[in-house]
């Protein structure tokens, strides 16, 4: 009796989450699949530009932490009571979308430049420095102002409709991002491939780094000549440090699927798996830390040492999201697979084994981490919008990506 009392108890309260959350991370997964199914006929550009699954998982990661954490904000601020569907000089919405484009340019400058470098380092080929900053910023930007216009769209029907956006940004932009990102990488490799002229891209290049320059000297004098206080300079201020340390950690999680990629061409449904695996762990450590970031603004959580009630039952809450969506994944990726001309060497439960036991162990870390993150944050003064998602999402793609490439070493190619 008291066990059913409990578990109904937990469902009955955070019901709106687990509707909310579900159907988000459904759709979602579903959106992943099919990125993964594009990703999966996009071979011949894979293999033909040097470091693509080094440029696509790391542009795909910063897609997410920049959009990710633009949502978290504003969800903080509807809140919070100060949000407005306003774009006045002056209103948060405004500051975040400057923000967002200012670090749009300089994150995807930032990627083209080190990725590029991380290629050459670990020898993964050879390609001209200007071709991959161009893939890496003009694939970024037009992905960007898609996902843009996406969470305009989550802001303005969350606050007219009273939604809880943290339980169902988070999953929205990182698969928006996903599905999004890369076709405009794929589109822009095309170009280089089929380019004549190296001249050509290197001009274009060097007028998208100037666009970069021009917008960001724009934002960071305006506060100079007008003499006030500028919210889109702080969180583009703030927020830069920890996205290029983030950064690293994308790359370093497409370095690993770098080197698996001819061996997981082979099996196609861990091609068409993969996108939505790590966007899972990605979408799940997004709302739980927006979750967690809105209640220790709210003073709902305390910071402490160890996880309180309230964090704990948000642990419990994200496990059974886990459970249910990553079981949708394995099952649709190998139907999926099925379907256009077969799965490869393995079958259907070692498929499910192989999502199940990496989806339980990234849950579990990013639960942990999550926490921590957030009231690390708060500990150094910081406004954990601004930090907690890059981080968790960015730490999470890493260990996601670590966690399922060795689980299908052992599982598959032991």
């Amino acid at each position: 009796m008291g066990s059913f009392k409990f578990v109904s108890g937990f469902f009955g309260r955070n019901k709106a989450v687990f509707v909310m959350g579900l159907a988000a991370l459904t759709i979602a997964a579903t959106a992943d699949l099919v990125a993964g199914l594009f990703l999966g006929s996009m071979e011949t550009y894979i293999l033909a530009i040097p470091g693509m699954m080094v440029l696509v998982y790391s542009a795909i990661g910063m897609r997410g932490n920049i959009f990710g954490a633009m949502g978290s904000r504003l969800g903080t601020s509807m809140h919070m009571g100060t949000f407005k569907m306003s774009f006045k000089k002056g209103s948060i919405l405004r500051a975040n979308v400057e923000s967002a484009i200012g670090l749009s340019f300089l994150v995807s400058l930032a990627m083209g430049v080190i990725g590029w470098a991380v290629v050459a380092i670990f020898g993964f080929g050879e390609i001209h420095i200007a071709s991959f900053i161009f893939i890496s910023m003009l694939g970024g930007l037009l992905a960007g102002i898609v996902l843009l216009g996406v969470n305009l769209l989550i802001a303005w029907s969350g606050f007219k409709r009273n939604w809880d956006v943290d339980n169902i940004t988070a999953p929205l932009i990182a698969a928006a991002g996903d599905i999004v990102t890369m076709p405009m990488l794929f589109i822009c490799a095309w170009i280089v491939i089929h380019c004549p002229d190296q001249n050509v891209i290197t001009v274009l290049t060097l007028l998208l780094i100037l666009a970069t320059v021009v917008f960001l000297v724009f934002i960071f004098a305006r506060k100079i000549v007008l003499g006030r206080k500028d919210e889109a300079k702080r969180i583009i201020s703030q927020s830069t440090p920890i996205l290029l340390m983030c950064l690293m950690l994308d790359i370093a999680a497409g370095v690993i699927i770098e080197n698996k990629t001819e061996a997981l061409i082979a099996l196609p449904v861990l091609i068409i798996l993969m996108p939505a695996f790590l966007n899972e762990g990605n979408a799940l450590s997004g709302m739980l830390t927006s979750r967690l970031s809105s209640m220790l603004h709210l003073g709902t959580l305390r910071v402490s040492r160890l996880p309180g009630k309230n964090a704990a039952e948000n642990f419990l809450i994200t496990y059974v999201l886990a459970i249910v969506t990553y079981s949708y994944i394995g099952v649709m990726a190998f139907v999926a697979a099925l379907v256009i001309g077969g799965t490869g060497d393995i079958g259907f439960l070692k498929v499910m084994g192989i999502v199940l036991i990496s989806g339980m162990a990234t849950t579990t870390i990013l639960n942990f981490l999550s926490y921590y993150v957030a009231v690390t944050a708060v500990r150094f003064d910081l406004d954990p919008d601004d930090h907690s998602i890059p981080l968790t999402s960015s730490s999470m793609d890493l260990i996601s990506a670590g966690v399922l490439i060795s689980v299908i070493v052992l599982l598959t190619f032991a």
